[in-house]
């Protein structure tokens, strides 16, 4: 049996963290069961705590019981051979710089272990959520992490109004943006890569695909699906898809793609 589910965040971090979620399988799978993660704009905290994923083509690629999953603008293809459970935590891309203190565009496509990128705080974290005895207490865990670190921080308000503003509009131009914002376009590029690892152009692209990937099951068509993401044609569409999750369009939408039982839990 698998599980899906999203948890709201407690008000006090919602300007960081977007949802908690979690990914159950009870039973081991009868193939290896393999998940493909999309390029995504935004940045997970995720925490293996039972079965464990390996990525593909990778050496030694057996994924860290705790690990920060970055802003990505390409996908990854991991495999696991047993029962697995992982909590996550989605973040607002602009989380990263105050978590880790590292610029975002340093971490831009690494999925690093938490213990390695957080020292000693991230090895006792990881420690805490994998022995927690269910997933309430990994909230109650997860959201005391956050409040000890995020607590008083603010985003530059250019940049967090910039972010959410695409993520509900992924078509707005960056000059559009900007004006938006008060800032120039410079201004805004730059902290885009301080605080988010890509510039806007390249989020809004990422934004737009993920917004594409919803309608997984919707039963539309793809033209209708392009059309209505904002792709300007449908080669543009299919380049796009290709780029960000390894598909053909038609394959996700109309075939039997890998790793997508999560969207109909």
């Amino acid at each position: 049996m698998i599980r899906y589910y999203t948890i709201p965040p407690d008000p006090s971090i919602q300007k960081f963290v977007r949802f908690f979620w979690v990914f159950e399988m009870d039973i081991v799978p009868r193939t290896p069961y393999v998940y493909r993660s999309m390029a995504d704009g935004c940045a997970e905290i995720l925490f293996h705590y039972r079965g464990a994923f390996i990525e593909q083509n990778v050496p030694d690629g057996r994924q860290p019981y705790g690990l920060l999953q970055a802003p990505s603008s390409h996908f990854r293809r991991f495999v696991t051979y047993e029962s697995f459970g992982i909590f996550g935590a989605f973040l607002y891309p602009f989380a990263i710089p105050f978590l880790f203190n590292t610029p975002a565009h340093e971490l831009s496509d690494h999925m690093p272990d938490l213990g390695l990128l957080a020292g000693n705080e991230g090895k006792i974290l990881t420690e805490r959520m994998m022995l927690a005895h269910n997933n309430e207490e990994r909230v109650v865990i997860l959201t005391q992490f956050f409040q000890s670190i995020l607590k008083d921080k603010q985003p530059p308000a250019a940049l967090a109004s910039s972010v959410k503003k695409i993520l509900h509009d992924e078509t707005v131009n960056v000059g559009e943006l900007a004006a938006h914002a008060n800032v120039s376009v410079r201004q805004l590029e730059r902290q885009f890569k301080d605080h988010v690892g890509f510039g806007p152009k390249l989020f809004s692209r990422i934004v737009r695909f993920q917004s594409a990937l919803k309608a997984f099951h919707s039963g539309r068509s793809l033209t209708d699906i392009a059309h209505s993401c904002g792709y300007y044609d449908q080669s543009h569409f299919i380049h796009e898809f290709k780029q960000f999750s390894g598909y053909h369009p038609r394959q996700y939408f109309f075939g039997k793609p890998e790793g997508v039982e999560w969207r109909e839990a």
